[in-house]
């Protein structure tokens, strides 16, 4: 990608070294937090109008800036850029996801009950852009490494949640997981009898955990078996 070369402030022969340091630094700030104005933008861009409606001018209008611009200091392709906005939307998504997770097992019945529609309307654009780009064989690959990671966190949360539980981390990852793709399904195409029906199982097997903790840990292992 293409870099600006530091422009030396008009007065720089008075300053001293540590002053031009810090302008350099604030000049560097700048252009992080104007690149990533123009990370955001481009991503708003794609999910309203796709990547086949997502031309070199419109993300332009979208930036308010000149296409030459984005490609000669923001990205060196549109590869590039796709690949970038799609992760720090996907990032963004997961972060909001994981800051309205339950802190305990009381929050959970409620969370699954309420989370899919906050998803669908917050994020139903976002997820079918990313889904769309990430299930492409031209980016399938950025898709497992961005994947792999969400699974890492998701197994962190797992680890959180299973003492409150008092039930095995790795039943409690499973729970995390048929939930998710439920939310993000819904967030998709909104369709209600598939989410009624994960959200009924899922509240089920919560109930039978809360009760009988011993005898739904063997039901699942016998399921498992």
């Amino acid at each position: 990608m293409g870099r600006r070369k530091k422009k030396f402030p008009d007065n720089y022969i008075l300053m001293t070294v540590e002053e031009l340091e810090q302008e350099f630094q604030a000049e560097l700030t700048k252009r992080q937090k104007r690149r990533i104005e123009i990370i955001d933008k481009c991503f708003e861009c794609f999910c309203e109008n796709g990547l086949e409606r997502s031309g070199s001018d419109t993300l332009a209008r979208y930036c308010n800036t000149s296409s030459a611009n984005l490609f000669n200091n923001y990205f060196d392709t549109k590869d590039e850029m796709v690949i970038v906005c799609t992760a720090r939307g996907m990032q963004m998504v997961e972060n909001d996801f994981m800051e309205r997770a339950p802190k305990s097992a009381d929050e959970i019945e409620k969370f699954i009950l309420e989370m899919p529609y906050i998803t669908a309307e917050l994020h139903g654009k976002k997820y079918r852009f990313m889904y769309q780009v990430y299930s492409s064989p031209r980016y399938l690959e950025e898709g497992k490494k961005f994947f792999n990671g969400v699974t890492e966190r998701y197994t962190e949360y797992a680890k959180l949640l299973a003492p409150q539980l008092g039930i095995p981390w790795e039943t409690v990852q499973g729970l995390i997981f048929i939930f998710v793709r439920a939310c993000v399904h819904y967030a998709m195409f909104e369709n209600e009898e598939y989410l009624k029906s994960q959200q009924k199982i899922l509240i089920g097997m919560i109930h039978a955990i809360k009760q009988n903790p011993d005898l739904a840990l063997s039901a699942i292992a016998a399921e498992n078996a």
